[in-house]
């Protein structure tokens, strides 16, 4: 199962870049993954951070690992859960009226096949329409 959104935010690369990468400022703009945490205070190739977030009605814990950055155009994180492995890719691509922000999330694993009840296919991607929502607002201040 693939998830696929992408917003254009009317701000610079850099701006976008720095509020998406500076974990410290989370809390002011993520409504999607609350309770970060992390040993460093950016987004760090190879590192990891916890989060939660809520697919269902009750929060499920999650621990993301920063699989690749490349600086100003792509962010890559995984995380697994029990029968489940999601691979999320942010693309940054600058345009004249701003930055093109594209996400793709890929899940595979038994509970992946025919989403539903154990992976709610409708609210994943609300979720992550809200994510690049809010990344848009924080960006464009």
């Amino acid at each position: 199962m693939i998830i696929a959104e992408d917003i254009l935010i009317r701000s610079t690369k850099e701006k976008v870049w720095a509020a998406f990468t500076d974990l410290t400022c989370w809390v002011e703009w993520n409504t999607v993954l609350t309770g970060v945490s992390s040993g460093e205070k950016r987004l760090t190739e190879g590192e990891s951070l916890k989060c939660t977030l809520r697919p269902f009605f009750f929060p499920v814990s999650v621990e993301l690992v920063i699989e690749e950055i490349v600086p100003l155009e792509k962010i890559v994180w995984v995380t697994r859960k029990i029968g489940l492995k999601a691979r999320h890719e942010f693309f940054f691509e600058r345009r004249d009226n701003g930055v093109h922000v594209a996400s793709s999330e890929v899940f595979t694993g038994p509970l992946a096949v025919g989403s539903g009840m154990l992976l709610p296919v409708k609210r994943m991607k609300a979720l992550t329409k809200v994510f690049l929502s809010d990344l848009q607002k924080a960006a464009e201040r």
